[in-house]
């Protein structure tokens, strides 16, 4: 529904879209710039922080949220692992990322990245607007797209931009507004997703397991050290008021079994979801004044752990590009957006499809399949070239070099 006579008008350089991790990112990146913005959110601030996310961040997006003055929570609170675990034929292996490629990652949460940056956003005087709604984007192909929506009391509000950031999630609308016959939609849809769990109980492992297993894939993560997130693989119409806290733990135990005698930690599950996931790319990731950002543009499987770092990666391209837009009054200067942040976004589309299609088993699998994923497996973890691979994708690559 579109607001016509709006009570509140609003002239900002940048309207934001979604204001969770990547809007508020990148609203605070152009703040730091000089550059003002509007950003907008249908959810609450409390919903979104209810919101459980995975939360491994790539170093760079790590040092990204202390070195521009977010915060330096994730040093105190975050976790730093320098390595990760695949466990495959009842046994354990270690890929060690710093000694392998001198980096490391952090288990972070992604709600409490939005913490950061939330509080951030208030402490600099950011312009946020939670639990609006009737949101309408129009003229974004002209010199001042507008955007309209209803705050949270009622009052009709129109912000008159110069660029609309889309960054509004997987379900997007303002991909939509890109021109039906313009866009490309690309598309992989998975026959199997996750059944998530957090449960009290100890840590059982201090970083990740990565889990294959004639029972399917297990991930084995950290919350607290007293809360644990652990998955497992699933039909994606799986009911989950059919699993018991005791059915649970057994499907969990029987993936993890080996003759080393690993048993997990367990205790009652508080929360338990199915997580049905496509890998996703629109483009063009830019159209007349609207750049799209994050989910909005792309989604992968969560098994690389790529979603919220290349939403991060969009945002630090995003924020440069229109900067120097601005000052040079030149909009094909954000030409350059799509090529440099696509060229990742593949990157980690090809690194996401290859860790899922390794560590899951196919509903269709023959037993040579079987044992074709055991022996790329083994050819990861006996040779260094394979670890180190494995190590560089998962740790992200260095920006400096590669965009051009």
């Amino acid at each position: 529904m579109s607001t016509t006579n709006p009570d509140t008008v609003v002239t900002t350089d940048v309207a934001i879209v979604g204001a969770g991790p990547a809007g508020l990112m990148a609203a605070h990146l152009l703040h730091r710039a000089g550059v003002s913005s509007v950003a907008i959110d249908l959810r609450s601030r409390e919903e979104i922080e209810a919101t459980h996310r995975a939360g491994i961040l790539e170093a760079e997006a790590a040092r990204l949220l202390v070195d521009s003055g977010v915060s330096d929570r994730i040093l105190r609170d975050g976790h730093e692992h320098e390595g990760t675990i695949l466990r495959f034929g009842g046994r354990s292996h270690r890929i060690h990322f710093k000694a392998l490629v001198g980096e490391s990652v952090w288990l972070y949460p992604q709600q409490d990245v939005f913490i950061d940056l939330a509080d951030a956003r208030a402490r600099d005087g950011g312009d946020v607007r939670f639990g609006v709604g009737d949101v309408t984007v129009d003229g974004i192909d002209t010199e001042q797209p507008t955007v309209q929506f209803t705050e949270a009391d009622g009052t009709p509000v129109k912000v008159s931009a110069k660029y609309v950031i889309g960054s509004d999630g997987s379900r997007s609308t303002c991909r939509d507004l890109v021109p039906e016959e313009h866009r490309i939609r690309r598309y992989r849809e998975y026959p199997f997703a996750w059944f998530g769990i957090l449960a009290e109980a100890p840590v059982s492992s201090p970083e990740l397991i990565y889990c294959n297993s004639d029972s399917g894939f297990a991930l084995i993560s950290q919350r607290t050290a007293t809360v644990q997130r652990m998955y497992f693989q699933c039909d994606p119409t799986e009911d989950v008021g059919a699993w018991s806290d005791e059915r649970i733990w057994e499907r969990l135990q029987a993936s993890l079994a080996g003759d080393d005698g690993f048993r997990l930690h367990e205790g009652p599950v508080i929360q338990k979801s199915v997580l049905p996931f496509r890998s996703f790319v629109q483009e063009p990731m830019r159209w007349g004044r609207l750049l799209l950002a994050g989910d909005a543009a792309h989604t992968v499987p969560p098994t690389g752990a790529r979603g919220l770092n290349l939403a991060i990666h969009d945002v630090r391209i995003l924020a440069d590009v229109l900067v120097r837009a601005m000052a040079a009054r030149d909009d094909s200067v954000l030409d350059e957006y799509a090529r440099r942040a696509l060229e990742r976004v593949w990157r980690a589309q090809n690194f996401s499809y290859w860790m899922t299609q390794m560590l899951h088993l196919p509903p269709d699998g023959s037993d040579f399949d079987r044992r074709r994923q055991l022996g790329e497996l083994e050819n990861l973890v006996s040779t260094r070239a394979g670890q180190v691979y494995l190590a560089e994708q998962y740790t992200g690559w260095p920006t400096q070099g590669q965009e051009g």
